[in-house]
Parts: structure tokens; C-alpha cells; sequence
């Protein structure tokens, strides 16, 4: 008899045929002489109800009874409708038993608090939640791919392991090495971004991405930071600000739209307890994003302040670098929709970020230890979130950019590589990175980014 799927028979088409189908016990409740197991094969976010029938399922008495939850089991039967629900089930003619669960199995028919599965991190995918979430996750890195590769972007494999900090942070992960006899001639860290390799790439095939894990050492225990995620990173050749900003938007549309048209139950499921979400996604959809300068978003938190607005963190000023209540505020408040907030000060961003022209600059009176120059740089601020995209033009002149590092501290040796592009053709490069859970967490509004990354790695245990 043929095995099928639980999306497939859920999805209609199969009435009245006789199937088989393996699964893992949800439930199962006896009622005597008939019992009903909820079933689920890992084929879609939807149990299956298999009916089993005193002296007419073979099987009944010795399995149908004993059949803990988390069990896998085989059963055989005629697809039927529901008389009670409309959905299809099973009316089973045989059920086996394939592998006991133990009694101690920890997920059993009750509500389990999200804190509580990340210590059970092998086991919570067999929940619906984090089912639901893993399933986006999964529809939502194919969108990435094929959205890049649709526009003719080339995929590059980034190196995790790598002897620069493409941030200039210091917040990457040192790898030890046998000091007699290194293996590097390096220092050698984990990554904290695939760009700088991007940006070679880029000269060569104009169009690149990188879509992998990136790492930092924060011990930063908020419900918005990992110590390893994903990163998607693209970089265009003869692109400035302005133009980046034209792909930023339809990526994010697109991506978005992808995962609204493809994973309707997961999102139904979520919709259930927050029905806002919907309009969350139909607003990034349908509505346009709107550009404001960063001098202007500290103009307006600063008069906010004045009007009684409480933040916890209520000293604004220009060279700030926003927390996350204060991009929300800007999108969720004022605007109203996503926005990207440009032309940050020079300081609070990232060293191979191209300066503004003069034009650009700011000589107002709150500059506090800034000098007031900008550069063309820009964060995709979202509501719900804030913060989901970060991009920028790249400094093309080998001289002001070789001054920043310096200026920085930088161990110039270390990505003198990345410096030399400048020499040799590089003009008017741009590139953004999308935090990939950050975008899982905006769609389905998941408060903690903990829950969107199969086996969370945070500062502290270091487990499974």
C-alpha cells in the first residue's frame, strides 16, 4: 500500500482511497471502544485524526491503547471527511506501533512556555510553534536565493574563518592556536560579516550575495542579539546610496510576499493570537519607504522628549547612536510605516563607509564628541522591530580610507587586501545586510530571536 503525506491528504484529492502513513503521535484519546490519535509527519504545520475502532482496527488492543505521545506509529486505513470538523482523517483498518516513546517524554498535550523548549532545543521542533517558525525560516531562505539569483546576483561562499573584523568592533570570536606551532600565520577569528569578501567579488561580477552564518562575542543577553545568526549580504559595483535603496525595498517586498503567499497556515497559526500581523505584512507590502536623515529623526525624538514623550533613555542628541525604542518610535509613531534613516554621523558607524560631501554635514549646536561629518549609510527601520537592514555606500578612495583605519586603530595589515581594492578600479560600491531571524521575528512578530535559529548559541551554556 502506498505511504503518502499529511499534506497531501489534508490538502484534498484523496477520499476514499486506502492509504498508509507514518507519523508521531500528538494525542491520543481513549474512548473505550474508539480512540482518536492526532498525528503529525513533519509534511505540513497540520495534525491528521486517525480513527481506530474496537474489532475493526487490528491492532487495536494491544497498540491503539499503549501508544504514548511522541510514539511513531504506521497506520492504514480509507481517507474520510469529518462528520464533526469537515477535515479529512483516517477511518484506520491497521495501526502499528514502530517505536515506543519513554514515559518521561517532556512535550506532552499542553501549553509549554517558549523559555522552557529552548532547554529542550532537540525536541521543540516537534511542537507547532517552533514547527511554524522553522517552516517560515526554511520558505524564507529560498525566497532570498531565488529573489538574488532571479536578478542575475552571483552567490559567494564567504570564509567563517577569517583574520579581519569587518566591523572594526572587536567583537569576534579568537581562535586558539598551538602557540609553538600555529596553525595560522594569523591571528584566526571567526566572522562577523562576509562583506569586505563580497566587495571583491563585486568587482569582478558587479552583482554578489552572501547568505551564511556571521558570529560575535557580545554578551548582550536582550531578546534581539545572538552570539551566532545569518546573515544576507549583497554588494553592487557602480551603485551608490540612493540606488541600493531602490533594491533594499523590492527585496524586502519581494522576500515578504513570498513567504505570505507560501506559508498561509503558519501564518494563520500566529494570526490566531496576533491578528495584527497581517497588517504588519500587507503594510510592508503596499506601502512605500520613506527616506529621512538621521539629523532630521534626532530633531524629532528631541521635540518628543520636550512634549513629554518618556524614553528610557531620554538624552538625545546628534551623534547618538538610537536604540531600539527610538527607531520604533520614528516608524511605528511618526511615519508610521518602514523607513530608512540616512546619513548617520561618521563616528557611530562602521570605517569603510563613504564620507558625505560638506553639503551633508552638521554644525548644530548638540554635536557631543562628533565632529558633525556623515556618511551615506542607511538602516531599514521596520515597526515592531526596528532595525532589520544596514547599508551604506563604500569608501572608494585608498587614501581616505586607509586614514580611517589608522585613525581607528585598526591593524591595517589584516585587510590590506581589502584596502588595495581601491587601487585597482574600485568606484562607487554599495552593499547592505539583511540580520535574517531579525526578518523571521518581523513577520511573525516572534519577541525572543532565540526561537527563530534551530539551536540558539547566547553567551553562558553552551549546550546541545
Amino acid at each position: 500500500m502506498k505511504v503518502v503525506e499529511i499534506k497531501q491528504i489534508v490538502n484534498g484529492g484523496l477520499e476514499g482511497k486506502e492509504i498508509n502513513v507514518h507519523g508521531w503521535v500528538k494525542t491520543n484519546r481513549d474512548s473505550g471502544k474508539i480512540s482518536f490519535f492526532e498525528i503529525n509527519d513533519g509534511s505540513c504545520l497540520k495534525n491528521l485524526q486517525i480513527v481506530a475502532k474496537d474489532g475493526k482496527t487490528e491492532g487495536y488492543d494491544t497498540i491503539v491503547k499503549s501508544a504514548r505521545t511522541g510514539s511513531s506509529i504506521t497506520a492504514s486505513g480509507v481517507v474520510k471527511k469529518s462528520l464533526k470538523t469537515n477535515d479529512y482523517e483516517i477511518e484506520a483498518v491497521s495501526i502499528k506501533l514502530l517505536k515506543q516513546a519513554d514515559e518521561d517524554y517532556p512535550l506532552q498535550k499542553k501549553e509549554h512556555s517558549l523559555e522552557f523548549l529552548r532547554d529542550i532545543a532537540h525536541l521543540r521542533p516537534r511542537t507547532t510553534t517552533i514547527s511554524a517558525i522553522m517552516r517560515v525560516r526554511s520558505k524564507l531562505a529560498y525566497a532570498v536565493h531565488k529573489f538574488f539569483q532571479e536578478n542575475d546576483f552571483i552567490w559567494v561562499a564567504a570564509p567563517i574563518i577569517t583574520s579581519n573584523d569587518a566591523e572594526g568592533a572587536g567583537e569576534g570570536f579568537t581562535l586558539a592556536q598551538d602557540p609553538k606551532n600555529p596553525f595560522f600565520d594569523k591571528v584566526p577569528s571567526l566572522t562577523v560579516s562576509g562583506q569586505l569578501n563580497a566587495e571583491a567579488y563585486a568587482q569582478a561580477f558587479k552583482k554578489v550575495y552572501t547568505f551564511g552564518p556571521t558570529f560575535r562575542a557580545e554578551k548582550s543577553h536582550t531578546n534581539r542579539h545572538a552570539s551566532e545568526f545569518w546573515m544576507v549580504e549583497p554588494e553592487i559595483a557602480f551603485c551608490n546610496l540612493e540606488q541600493l535603496q531602490v533594491v533594499i525595498e523590492l527585496f524586502i517586498k519581494s522576500i515578504t510576499k513570498y513567504v505570505n503567499d507560501e506559508c498561509r497556515d503558519e501564518i494563520e497559526f500566529f494570526a490566531k493570537t496576533k491578528p495584527y500581523i497581517k497588517e504588519r505584512i500587507e503594510q510592508l507590502l503596499t506601502k512605500p519607504f520613506k527616506r529621512v536623515d538621521y539629523q532630521e529623526g534626532i530633531k524629532i525624538l528631541k521635540e518628543a522628549v520636550e512634549k513629554g514623550h518618556k524614553f528610557e533613555d531620554n538624552d538625545i542628541y546628534f551623534g547618538k547612536d538610537l536604540a531600539s525604542e527610538h527607531e520604533r518610535y520614528l516608524c511605528e509613531v511618526v511615519f508610521k510605516c518602514p523607513i530608512f534613516l540616512q546619513n548617520y554621523p561618521l563616528e557611530i558607524k562602521a570605517f569603510y563607509m563613504k564620507e558625505n560631501d560638506e553639503s551633508k554635514s552638521y554644525k548644530g549646536s548638540d554635536l557631543r564628541d562628533v565632529s558633525g561629518r556623515t556618511v551615506a549609510a542607511n538602516d531599514l527601520l521596520v515597526p515592531g522591530v526596528g532595525e532589520i537592514v544596514g547599508g551604506s555606500q563604500r569608501e572608494d578612495s585608498f587614501e581616505k580610507l586607509s586614514a580611517r583605519v589608522k585613525e581607528l586603530g585598526m591593524d591595517v595589515s589584516s585587510i590590506d587586501w581589502y584596502l588595495n581594492l581601491r587601487k585597482y578600479g574600485y568606484h562607487s560600491s554599495a552593499g547592505f545586510g539583511l540580520g535574517f531571524e531579525r526578518m523571521i521575528m518581523y513577520i511573525l512578530d516572534v519577541e525572543n530571536i532565540r526561537d527563530t535559529i534551530p539551536f540558539p548559541r547566547t553567551g553562558g551554556s553552551l549546550k546541545f
